[in-house]
């Protein structure tokens, strides 16, 4: 059986596994027993009812969290050159489109988000092998292909994120720092689930949201009561 290190163990002393928690109880509970040095990622994992394989329940949206993600967003934005200097002004980090194209189709990615403009896609189809895997590639549902590409980029670099269920059910999204005030945490978590539960598809059946843990790098995981959750 793996050790525990001393700061797990003094972790683990300071809340219950077995325990079910409020959303505002959780995020400060999370705070107190996230140890790592250095400012650790917060997430949301949200375990669904839905059956991912059917695409009428199939659940993905977009969301903008009142304080962001806490994380530098690295954008790409490829566009016609008419486009180019909104790109900039908005706060793009790498603006172009046959260059940069070029330069993904030899492996390039380091980028978080790319968005792009509708008269350009047809030029990113050779790309799906690269970005698909990495969720890059760009989709209208996600807000990431449209005219209005400064606008997007405002909205990604002040905290806007695309989330989607997995083949398991479940959405894994960042929802902040361990550096928020509990509060913070609180309100970008509470406006992730209150956007999932208003996408439930009107083919799921049964229960819908079936469990949601909070958790930091490398912290357990806190259970989230769900009685406590408007909308459930």
């Amino acid at each position: 059986m793996a050790r525990l290190s001393k700061k797990r163990k003094e972790a683990l002393e300071k809340y219950d596994p077995t325990k079910v928690y409020t959303l505002a109880e959780a995020t400060s509970v999370l705070k107190e027993i996230s140890y790592t040095k250095f400012d650790a990622s917060v997430d949301l994992d949200i375990r669904l009812g839905v059956d991912p394989r059917k695409a009428d329940q199939m659940v993905r949206g977009v969301v903008a969290l009142p304080h962001g993600t806490g994380k530098k967003i690295k954008v790409l934005v490829l566009c016609t050159p008419d486009k180019e200097q909104e790109a900039k002004d908005a706060g793009a980090d790498y603006v172009g489109l046959d260059e940069y194209i070029d330069k993904i189709s030899k492996g390039w990615t380091d980028i978080d988000v790319i968005i792009t403009m509708p008269a350009v896609m047809a030029k990113l189809g050779r790309l799906g092998r690269v970005l698909g895997p990495r969720g890059l590639m760009p989709n209208p549902k996600a807000g990431t292909v449209t005219p209005n590409v400064g606008q997007a980029v405002t909205e990604v670099k002040a905290g806007k994120i695309d989330f989607k269920v997995d083949k398991t059910g479940i959405i894994h999204a960042g929802i902040g720092k361990t550096s928020f005030g509990a509060e913070q945490l609180q309100a970008n978590a509470n406006e992730l689930i209150q956007t999932i539960i208003k996408l439930k598809p009107s083919s799921a059946k049964g229960t819908y949201v079936k469990g949601i843990t909070l958790s930091s790098t490398m912290s357990p995981g806190v259970k989230i009561d769900l009685t406590g959750i408007n909308g459930l």
